[in-house]
């Protein structure tokens, strides 16, 4: 592995495990065994590194948030869910301390805003294809105002668990995917409902 990369993964670590603000370019040069002019040699500052890792964040949960235009079914969401959360497992920083991290640099803030209105979409998109279907029983004014919750849950549900469990863990991130859809399972038809049921019980 090139260094450049070797710094992005370092820093991509330190950051889950301390928190963005806590870490310096010297902690991460350290962690690495390098100088911090070797580190400075491929990212001036740690907002370039930033910078960077939001650049892999961003391109992940992009290609999760287009939706294929074909019939969906309620494990469908389920995945969705699932592969948005393993997202925020990777870059769990950003969400740890999303106000203050994204407080301090308004470009990222700009970008996070953006994914955060193609969430709620993607949402919609997926939520109005199963009642198309027949299998969610909801309005238009109903669906906007559940994908506003289920984006909300997924988008705190780190901070949260974080608060009240003490640490995140695999078992906080399952949890996760079966608080939102627990949104979603009073609007399902009743054979959908029993099967996200069990699909649960056993998910958790």
């Amino acid at each position: 592995m090139k260094t450049r990369e070797r710094i992005l993964f370092t820093t991509l670590a330190l950051f889950n495990e301390c928190g963005e603000p806590n870490v310096t370019t010297l902690q991460i040069a350290d962690e690495m065994d390098i100088s911090p002019g070797n580190l400075y040699y491929h990212f001036k500052n740690k907002t370039e590194i930033l910078s960077e890792l939001f650049n892999w964040y961003e391109k992940e949960i992009g290609e999760i948030l287009e939706v294929p235009e074909t019939s969906l079914t309620g494990e469908d969401q389920w995945l969705f869910l699932h592969l948005i959360f393993e997202v925020i497992a990777r870059y769990q920083f950003l969400y740890q301390d999303l106000v203050n991290v994204l407080s301090r640099h308004d470009k990222l803030a700009n970008r996070f805003r953006k994914i955060i209105n193609k969430k709620t979409k993607a949402s919609e998109k997926i939520c109005k294809n199963l009642a198309e279907q027949g299998i969610l029983n909801a309005s238009d004014k109903e669906i906007e105002t559940l994908c506003k919750s289920i984006v909300l849950t997924a988008t705190y549900w780190i901070s949260f668990s974080t608060v009240v469990d003490g640490k995140e863990c695999d078992s906080t991130l399952n949890k996760g995917v079966y608080q939102v859809m627990t949104l979603v399972l009073p609007y399902l038809r009743e054979e959908e409902r029993e099967q996200l049921k069990e699909m649960g019980e056993a998910y958790l």
